[in-house]
């Protein structure tokens, strides 16, 4: 049996992003690395990473070009995106290219955590529904 602790990977802009979304993931048991950028990510890899979490409004390379970059290298790693900003056509432009969940700021915590929880389960099952608050 692996007891290696599951890994997420997230990239955010915003410092306090990434310090209490990092907290609420460390709490329920996953290991954090966090980064800055999507450059910080790319440039550390992506390997031992089981989850990726993203912000989509960043500089240089959005969160809609990080995930296409990760799902060239990738293809199965689960990548959630969020975003604080409320643009017409972000969800369904992540839905049509088959993100796993996509989560407005402020979402709701427990939402975020099941739906990775789903992402990550080793029995397999359907992939995360995809979550939005409005």
């Amino acid at each position: 049996m692996n007891d290696r602790r599951r890994t997420i990977a997230l990239v955010d802009d915003d410092p306090r992003i990434l310090e209490s979304l990092g907290e609420l993931l460390e709490s329920s048991g996953y290991l954090v690395r966090a980064y800055p950028s999507a450059k910080t990510v790319i440039n550390a890899g992506l390997c031992n990473v089981d989850c990726l979490i993203t912000d989509i409004g960043m500089a240089e390379v959005d969160g809609f070009e990080l995930h296409g970059l990760v799902k060239s290298v990738r293809p199965d790693l689960p990548v959630f995106l969020i975003t604080g900003r409320h643009v017409m056509g972000d969800q369904q432009r992540a839905l049509a290219r088959g993100v796993s969940g996509f989560f407005h700021k402020p979402f709701d915590g427990p939402a975020l955590l099941a739906a990775v929880d789903d992402a990550l389960c080793p029995h397999g099952g359907s992939n995360a529904e995809f979550h939005c608050k409005s």
